[in-house]
């Protein structure tokens, strides 16, 4: 019987690789209500990711959506006319590559986007109400993000923003420490998030905790260059 029970949870499992899956943040679904986004929204956008990802659908039809969700096509049409209004979601326009031929697809880098500047946002409230104010610093009261996109000329990728909220929540880098490594990129001629993420790295090793440190560290590792 066991063995039995072991070969239908074994074929389950295969069945179920050969589906495909979608890979998900965790980010998206802590978020999405603050975000005021419904259980239906929500929903939906993993849907549209599901269609995408897994059945290789990168523009289903409000009936394929209605039609999967179980609700009506009008329901469908609403949901999407706010997500787009609201940059949840938008709709992207590109020429297939093996027909030539105009098409369309949707496009959750807003989602992203929002769920990832809210956390890092909670996340900065926290670290704040947890440590001493930070040292006078005429950037200390600036938006992480709006400094990056500063220095780098232009506005974050979702990515980009995943990773910055990373090294907040995940490494637990401090915002004092991540601006420090965002000068040492900018001195350095290198404006990119792995650069930025290796300057990080090699100060936690050295337990570098402040700016301070990272000023030291950084001045003595260029004299031994020179």
């Amino acid at each position: 019987m066991n063995n039995e029970i072991w070969k239908a949870y074994s074929h389950g499992m295969a069945a179920a690789l050969q589906e495909g899956g979608v890979h998900v943040s965790a980010m998206l679904l802590r978020t999405y209500r603050q975000l005021e986004l419904s259980d239906t929204e929500a929903m939906l956008l993993l849907q549209i990711m599901v269609y995408m990802e897994a059945d290789l659908n990168d523009f289903p039809t409000p009936e394929e959506l209605a039609d999967r969700m179980g609700i009506s096509v009008r329901e469908v049409g609403q949901m999407l006319g706010r997500l787009m209004k609201d940059e949840f979601l938008t709709i992207d326009e590109y020429v297939d590559s093996g027909s030539g031929k105009q098409s369309e697809r949707y496009n959750w880098n807003g989602w992203l986007l929002k769920a990832a500047q809210l956390t890092a946002e909670q996340k900065r409230e926290t670290r704040k109400a947890e440590r001493q104010p930070m040292r006078n610093h005429s950037a200390s009261s600036a938006d992480l993000f709006s400094v990056f996109e500063q220095e780098f000329g232009r506005l974050l990728s979702p990515m980009e923003c995943e990773t910055i909220t990373g090294w907040l929540d995940q490494d637990r880098y401090t915002d004092e420490i991540i601006r420090f490594a965002l000068k040492e990129a900018v001195f350095a001629g290198k404006l990119s998030l792995r650069y930025i993420d290796r300057i990080l790295i090699e100060w936690s090793r050295n337990r570098v905790t402040n700016a301070d440190e990272a000023r030291a560290h950084a001045q003595k590792f260029r004299g031994g260059r020179g």
